[in-house]
């Protein structure tokens, strides 16, 4: 499909992709790449609301340096465009994993599940990029017989307190 034969969904869905394709190969450029250049905002899972390029991307920095390995399957994506600005609610289903075992052996894998909505302005080149991003972690109840620790442990003994980034984050 030729670029002016796309619609602005699928504009907005190419710049969505983009975002979180910089983020599993933790391309801190491409990532400032996708997003405008002043005005933007981002809450991550457990974080506080962060304004400003510089905050913004700093988020990302540190997440990207204490994940050693993340893959998002993005399910139940939904896209509005008014004008020149976009929504997309999705629910991001997220594999990650800490660095490798001491004998070279891959690390612990945890999975997270998070919705998020992705804000895009249409910026003066014509380019979708994302003004702002909320991610909420989803809460999954888990039944005594299905493996839950103590404690109230979530999907795949994951507390919801600690993260996926080790830092007390999550991700996105």
């Amino acid at each position: 499909m030729s670029k002016e034969a796309r619609t602005d969904v699928e504009d907005v869905e190419a710049a969505n992709a983009a975002l979180y394709e910089a983020v599993e190969r933790g391309d801190l450029d491409a990532l400032a790449d996708v997003w405008l250049g002043d005005g933007i905002s981002v809450v991550h899972p457990g974080w506080p609301v962060l304004n400003g390029r510089d905050e913004v991307l700093r988020s990302y920095a540190l997440i990207m340096a204490n994940t050693e390995y993340v893959q998002f399957f993005l399910t139940d994506v939904e896209v509005s465009v008014t004008g020149d600005t976009a929504v997309v609610t999705c629910t991001e289903n997220i594999l990650s994993g800490g660095p490798a075992e001491e004998d070279g052996s891959a690390g612990p894998l945890v999975g997270g599940l998070v919705v998020a909505t992705n804000v895009f302005r249409r910026a003066e080149d014509g380019r979708w990029r994302v003004w702002a991003h909320h991610g909420s972690p989803v809460l999954v109840e888990e039944d005594e017989d299905d493996g839950a620790g103590e404690g109230g442990e979530g999907i795949d003994g994951v507390d919801g307190s600690g993260g996926i980034d080790g830092e007390g984050g999550t991700l996105l």
